[in-house]
């Protein structure tokens, strides 16, 4: 299954790896697509909502489902 975020606050790319770095962490996580000028983000697997946009909060980033 693909859920896709809108991620707020990335400016760069430095940005767009952290929150690829913090999503493949979370449990059920296959694979996860960053777009960096529209905030999409795109996560493959049986991953909870809840976690994902969790980890990306945590990390500093505004998250919500798309």
């Amino acid at each position: 299954m693909t859920l896709t975020y809108t991620v707020t606050g990335m400016t760069c790319g430095g940005c767009k790896g952290s929150v690829e770095r913090v999503v493949k962490r979370v449990a059920g996580v296959e694979d996860v697509r960053v777009e960096l000028e529209t905030g999409a983000v795109e996560v493959d697997g049986a991953a909870d909502r809840a976690a994902v946009i969790a980890a990306i909060e945590k990390a500093g980033f505004g998250a919500q489902a798309a």
